[in-house]
């Protein structure tokens, strides 16, 4: 940047005035005032992903799958839904939203240890110390994320932790963690913005001519590449951050500008608050935000804990984001997926907890064109086994995919040289299409 732009003059403005000076530049206005007025409805209609995270492994035998009256049923009762299929009595509101979403009962994984099965199901591979494979988020913001999108803000969003890294794809669609509270650490100006521009021009031009100062006697030319290199990265690393403070879609983290009413309807807890805050960076065009929801490792009193704190909180949540969406034409475009790193045991343990189980569990999908309103696979009366086609995580992958329109022929490239099918060529889960 050669010049400042005046104090209390926008860049808009700034560029206005500018464009002004070349008739040339009209036909440019005029297609920037046609995006403008569009932008709303284009970003409500890209293409998106919210995963719901259920970090420590829900009991899903208790919540998407009940066993009334086998010794391994627990004391819940199921209740009828608006689709096909009846879940627990302890998810009120979401058995009026089932219609939209069909559980995957037949799951069965491999991985029943904590960061394992974590790593497993947000990536489809197992950990391996020679390659860093890339998260789902990753995966789907890096085919969704448009340069020309408009968006300011990061692709692939993480509220409140619980995500895995970008692997071989690179930091730019690393998971930009926030707070449910909406906070972004060290994101914060405490100077009027045309001050901060005045001040990034001034750095601008002291780092322009950085290269120029420096004497390349003792120096060989690699080093003063190096060295040039060096200072082009943290320029592009500065702007980026510089967009991203003064962006006015950071707006979208601000869950409290939403009516009371709303706030109320998803609940004012974390996680509550992380799912509107989903729904909000959708609507901005975020390609794909993970929600976590942790606590879920209840290896002791079980059906306390998911009767008086879990399932309340997660029904409450879930079931406004998926009627939200809905009612606002979103769903058809946005996927949601809820799932944990593994289910828990159908037999219940000495301190009525469930321990870990990964043979025979359940995963909830729907939205973007996928089929709701139906149970997918089938346990046995006890739960301890899948009696029908076992999915994995690679297949719950390849079918999300595929509704967002991704296609199941991309290969990656790892940084070893390795081609990566796409979901680790899982397959699509046909009854999701039928």
């Amino acid at each position: 940047m050669s010049s400042i732009i005046p104090a209390g003059m926008s860049r808009r403005h700034f560029m206005r005035h500018m464009a002004g000076a070349s008739a040339l530049a009209l036909p440019a206005i005029s297609l920037t005032d046609a995006f403008a007025v569009n932008s709303t409805e284009m970003k409500k209609k890209h293409k998106a992903a919210i995963m719901l995270w259920m970090g420590g492994g829900p009991a899903t035998i208790d919540i998407w799958d009940l066993k009334p009256g086998a010794p391994t049923g627990g004391p819940f009762k199921p209740i009828s839904t608006s689709g096909d299929l009846q879940i627990c009595e302890h998810m009120p509101l979401m058995a009026q939203q089932m219609k939209h979403m069909s559980v995957i009962r037949s799951m069965s994984t491999r991985e029943a240890d904590h960061a394992r099965g974590r790593y497993y199901m947000h990536t489809g591979y197992v950990p391996n110390p020679n390659i860093e494979y890339p998260g789902y988020g990753s995966v789907i913001s890096h085919e969704l994320y448009s340069a020309d999108s408009g968006l300011e803000i990061p692709p692939f969003v993480a509220v409140g932790g619980g995500s895995v890294g970008p692997g071989f794809l690179g930091m730019t669609y690393a998971p930009f963690v926030v707070g449910s509270d909406g906070n972004v650490r060290n994101l914060h100006m405490d100077m009027p913005e045309d001050r901060l521009h005045q001040r990034m021009a001034m750095l601008d031009q002291i780092e322009t001519s950085f290269i120029g100062q420096v004497s390349p006697e003792g120096m060989r030319n690699k080093d003063l590449v190096k060295a040039s290199g060096s200072a082009a990265d943290h320029a592009r690393v500065l702007k980026k951050t510089l967009d991203l403070m003064t962006s006015k879609q950071m707006e979208a983290f601000k869950t409290g500008k939403e009516s009371t009413e709303v706030q109320e309807r998803y609940g004012k807890t974390g996680f509550g608050r992380g799912c509107l805050m989903a729904r909000r960076l959708v609507e901005q065009g975020v390609s794909f935000v993970e929600v976590d929801l942790g606590g879920w490792d209840t290896h002791q009193d079980n059906f306390k804990q998911l009767s008086t704190r879990k399932l309340p909180e997660l029904d409450q949540a879930m079931a406004a984001l998926v009627g939200d969406l809905a009612d606002r034409g979103m769903l058809e475009d946005t996927a949601i997926i809820w799932m944990g790193e593994f289910g828990r045991t159908p037999r219940i343990n000495g301190n009525s907890g469930r321990d870990h189980w990964a043979r025979s569990w359940s995963v909830v999908v729907g939205g973007a064109g996928m089929k709701g309103g139906q149970a997918i696979g089938r346990t046995s009366s006890d739960g301890t086994n899948v009696e029908t086609d076992p999915y994995t995580s690679e297949d719950v992958m390849a079918s999300v995919v595929k509704a967002l329109g991704i296609s199941l022929e991309k290969t990656f490239t790892s940084r070893n040289g390795r081609p990566m099918k796409i979901a680790n060529s899982g397959k699509v889960i046909k009854e999701l299409f039928a």
